[in-house]
């Protein structure tokens, strides 16, 4: 095991009130592609913001339609060993929060209970009632396109609009999710950033939230990030197996 993962391994095991903090690379070994990639799937299905999302009936089906035809895309995928060893260390009592910008329900797959979960940008395996908040599964929205071919599906409980139940450009960040994620990052011990560009704001500003609340900054990926110099120990390697190590010695 090199040094950097030693170090990792080290501070992640004496820690009490850690937070994972995890964007796309830790899905891309789970077949979820990085879809702001050149040559991504957004490239191919260009998302609909919010305000033309909200426009329209025929917006609104577009881009339900578009988000369809990426999940077809993507197919079915499980967690990889990143959520595992998370979920393991959650339930080592090692993490006490996952906050993840990432909208595949992986971390929940994984075997994280989901009040220890914090979704910013969202959950893509459902919609949901802009209105009333009722969940309504994806193989139903399709059958309502289907069904109606002009209009768009409408909540079977309130007749609100119906949309994924992801954050859209555009789309106000949700109130509760973020105030969640905020008080765990001044309470944390140890922010472990992991696959993540560390650019998306405001979700990027959390990271510098916990430093100066007094939390170690670790950042794990590939590439480098802005963060960078900020950060306690910096990892540049795969990232399954870099957490690989919490799966075979915790």
């Amino acid at each position: 095991m090199s040094d950097a993962i030693e170090a990792l391994y080290d501070i992640v095991m004496n820690s009490g009130r850690a937070i994972t903090f995890t964007g796309a690379g830790i899905s891309t070994e789970c077949g979820v592609p990085d879809f702001r990639s050149p040559g991504g799937i957004w490239s191919k299905y260009k998302p609909i913001d919010f305000q033309s999302f909200m426009s329209s009936a025929q917006m609104r089906r577009e881009g339900l339609r578009r988000y369809l035809k990426i999940r077809e895309s993507v197919g079915e995928v499980r967690p990889g060993r990143g959520h595992r060893a998370i979920a393991r260390l959650v339930e080592l009592g090692r993490v006490s929060t996952v906050i993840t910008q990432n909208i595949d329900n992986l971390h929940h797959d994984s075997g994280v209970p989901r009040d220890k979960v914090i979704e910013l940008h969202g959950n893509g395996t459902y919609a949901k009632c802009l209105d009333c908040g009722e969940r309504h599964e994806l193989d139903w929205v399709a059958q309502e396109l289907e069904r109606n071919l002009q209009g768009s599906p409408a909540c079977v409980k309130c007749g609100g609009i119906v949309k994924t139940a992801t954050i859209s450009f555009g789309q106000p960040m949700p109130e509760l999710e973020m105030a969640r994620a905020d008080a765990a990052c001044q309470d944390c011990d140890t922010f472990l950033a992991i696959g993540s560009s560390l650019v998306v704001y405001p979700a990027a500003a959390f990271p510098l939230r916990a430093k100066q609340n007094g939390a170690k900054l670790i950042i794990l990926n590939r590439e480098e990030t802005d963060l960078d110099p900020y950060a306690d120990l910096i990892i540049r390697d795969d990232i399954g197996d870099v957490m690989e190590v919490f799966l075979n010695r915790s």
